[in-house]
């Protein structure tokens, strides 16, 4: 069956890697283009002339750009310098940004997202494992053997937890239309409700899941966004991080608790009364929304337990 497609990538994306010949770019290029994804080019300065997996390096993205058309940038360069690699991508025109490079300087990070912003432009990341439009796109460094194609949209703000939940959901048959990690630094672009709009106006997307972690308030702007709007589609939540100490960082950067919010209680309790359904264990995610989507007379997935 010809299972269609989900949000931002599909499989006429075409995408150049900044720092592709690093060993990060260079190793996930090789992965991505295994899957099918179109990689038109690669951007290292000093570098240019040279081939990764015979994919051609550029010494600028807008020398890449007069040779090859592209829709993304993936971004595997350093932190110091990544927010240099954003905008000169932004500047060649790109509107869709893959950043993979985790702890990107606050400052930098605000002057790219505002860039961005000025240019309607998508950031994904940074302190992303990226997109993936199963059977179709990936873009990014998830495992891509895990996820199948299917009609259930995942927003998360940590990778493992992705992973994990997906390989549930897969298994009892909820295949995914598009699986995108916002990212895990204090200041990312996608947020869940931009996500959220982005898979209500998709009809290929019958189902959704949101993984969201303590700090900031995020997922309480989404359970009033939900509660506003009244979102029509199954949506169930997993939040990380219930025994996290305040002031103490988990992980991400940005997953920090400061004062009274950014809990994962505060999370829970505002996802609960905007009528999400929140899993208590990343396992339970795949059944509550097989019952909820079936409660819509949608296919649930498989019956057995797994």
């Amino acid at each position: 069956m010809n299972l269609p497609l989900g949000i931002f990538v599909d499989t006429h994306v075409r995408a150049i890697v900044q720092g592709i010949t690093g060993t990060q770019g260079s190793f996930h290029t090789g992965l991505m283009l295994g899957y099918g994804t179109q990689i038109v080019a690669g951007v290292t300065p000093g570098k240019g002339g040279t081939r990764v997996h015979n994919v051609p390096v550029y010494d600028t993205v807008e020398e890449a750009l007069k040779k090859h058309d592209a829709d993304v940038s993936v971004i595997f360069v350093p932190a110091s310098f990544a927010a240099d690699a954003a905008l000169e991508a932004l500047e060649g025109g790109l509107r869709t940004l893959v950043i993979i490079t985790e702890h990107i300087p606050v400052r930098d990070a605000v002057l790219v997202m505002a860039r961005a912003k000025q240019q309607g432009a998508v950031v994904i990341g940074p302190n992303t494992p990226g997109i993936i439009t199963p059977g179709e796109c990936k873009l990014g460094i998830m495992p891509a053997h895990i996820f199948r194609r299917g009609t259930v949209g995942i927003a998360s703000r940590s990778g493992t937890l992705t992973y994990e939940i997906a390989v549930g959901l897969s298994t009892r048959g909820l295949g995914q239309s598009t699986c995108l990690g916002l990212g895990g630094d204090p200041v990312v672009g996608l947020s869940f409700v931009e996500v959220l709009r982005e898979f209500e106006g998709d009809e290929h997307t019958e189902g959704v899941v949101l993984i969201g972690e303590i700090g900031g308030d995020m997922e309480e702007r989404t359970a009033d966004f939900i509660s506003a709007e009244g979102y029509d589609k199954p949506v169930v939540a997993f939040v990380a991080g219930r025994t996290a100490p305040p002031g103490r960082r988990m992980g991400h950067a940005g997953a920090i608790i400061m004062g009274r919010t950014g809990t994962a209680q505060s999370k829970i309790e505002a996802f609960r009364a905007a009528g999400v359904g929140v899993a208590e264990k990343p396992s339970d995610v795949a059944k509550m929304l097989a019952e909820r989507l079936r409660g819509k007379g949608i296919f649930g997935g498989a019956e057995s337990e797994t």
